[in-house]
């Protein structure tokens, strides 16, 4: 069993509990309001409060299976809140679009943020094909986004414990909308990740569509975006009943790429001949891969190709990771060479401290240096460079399917890998390596 490792977050929040008697409250009143200023006494409240998926919360938080939600500039309401949907997978082919040639100012290459693939949707109209309204001759414009104030509105929401409600009221609480679209029907409003998650936030839809369904009078139409590796999946999502936080039901979802369709066309042929003339390395020392999403893997390295050398801190804040992801990700963009360890320095009461950093290596760099499809095949090599990756690769093209754990295992221990010395802990990362290779056989199929 893995321990349980404990956050700045987390012994924040510990304070807050035992301070304020939390948990106390709650049980006998349902919820529990607490002040910035309250959480401030411990740690900033901006971080203290940002959980933008249920992987992210604090360890109390998903011990008692609490929520948090702002109800104004300054205060929030703790309770058993259901708030976080699941994203689905789409299944449909991807629909391709082509991206303007005479646009000199963004590289679709290199979509390192959500303002960016924002961007992109828009001017090659991904955006209007999704909405797929009849505009009768009038243009899809760009009209709301930023940071507001939400208004003041009540709303119902669904206990994560019991079958009922709680009824929350929001007196200007600040929201941020990434994107507004206003066409001669509707007013789309759009939440935009450039990680991957297995969940979001629908406050992050539901605030702003509170917000504006009282101040035009057009439709309200909800979207949620995420971009990584080239892929654009946009979800329309509608609230059947205005004042029910949970009412939201899924309308419609799409892929979409920019990115030339022979590009993304990769064959069997074209990775068995990388795997016919690689060379074996030898394991770093650095910890085996505990990292099961290579899309996540890649959307990291893609968060970190700017300029600007990033503290683990803020790569934790930006992915919405919590710390141990953060290290098992980078971890792995280790493993494989393209990420390095640095450092920054950083004014803290008048000194200068240092504080540990996360940037892309040469190796890194030089991915987006490269068309899509190049880059698809550099990962592939990297993976399979090492040796349990490229056994349980070789198995899964003999035999036409993945060993079975035990097998992985053993291929695991033969390959006397770093710091893993039992196989409780082989068994744990074996996952990552059979997911890995999915990945990759995903790429042609």
């Amino acid at each position: 069993m893995t321990s349980t490792i404990k956050t700045k977050n987390d012994a924040a929040w510990e304070k807050l509990f035992e301070k304020y008697k939390i948990k106390e409250h709650i049980d006998n009143e349902g919820c529990f309001i607490i002040t910035s200023t309250q959480i401030n006494e411990f740690r900033e409240a901006r971080l203290m409060t940002k959980f933008d998926n249920k992987k992210t919360l604090p360890n109390l938080f998903k011990k008692y299976k609490l929520s948090i939600l702002p109800i104004s500039a300054n205060s929030y309401i703790l309770a058993n809140f259901k708030l976080y949907e699941d994203i689905p997978e789409i299944t449909e082919p991807i629909e391709f679009k082509e991206f303007p040639s005479y646009i000199e100012s963004i590289d679709y290459n290199k979509i390192n943020s959500e303002a960016i693939a924002l961007n992109c949707a828009y001017i090659s109209k991904i955006i209007e094909d999704f909405l797929d309204e009849e505009n009768e001759g009038t243009p899809i414009l760009p009209t709301v986004n930023g940071k507001m104030s939400s208004g003041n509105f009540k709303f119902d929401v669904e206990n994560s414990l019991e079958n009922n409600t709680y009824s929350v009221e929001v007196d200007r609480s600040g929201i941020e909308i990434d994107a507004g679209y206003e066409t001669a029907h509707s007013l789309v409003l759009v939440e935009a990740k450039n990680v991957i998650a297995d969940d979001f936030l629908v406050r992050q839809l539901y605030y702003p569509f509170r917000l504006w369904k009282d101040k035009v009078t057009k439709n309200i139409r909800t979207v949620f975006m995420q971009y990584s590796n080239g892929v654009f999946n946009l979800y329309e999502y509608e609230f059947k009943n205005p004042n029910d936080y949970n009412s939201l039901e899924l309308v419609k979802s799409k892929r979409y790429s920019i990115v030339a369709q022979d590009e993304m066309k990769i064959s069997l042929e074209e990775i068995l001949n990388i795997d016919a003339n690689i060379k074996i390395v030898k394991e770093p020392d650095v910890p085996f891969p505990q990292a099961d999403s290579f899309e996540r893997v890649i959307s990291l390295l893609e968060m970190l190709n700017t300029d600007t050398v990033k503290t683990k801190e803020k790569v934790t804040e930006e992915f919405q990771f919590d710390p141990r992801q953060t290290d098992y990700y980078f971890n792995a963009g280790k493993y494989l060479g393209f990420l390095e360890e640095d450092v920054v320095m950083e004014e803290k009461d008048s000194n200068l401290i240092k504080r540990p950093a996360i940037k892309l290596s040469s190796r890194g760099k030089n991915l987006f240096k490269i068309s899509y499809k190049e880059r698809q095949l550099e990962y592939v090599k990297a993976i399979l460079e090492h040796k349990v990756f490229n056994q349980v690769f070789k198995d899964c093209a003999e035999f036409y399917e993945m060993p079975a754990k035990s097998k992985v295992v053993k291929i695991m221990q033969e390959a006397k890998l770093y710091n893993v010395n039992s196989d409780v802990t082989r068994n744990r990362r074996s996952s990552t390596v059979t997911s890995w290779i999915n990945w990759i056989l995903n790429l042609y199929e």
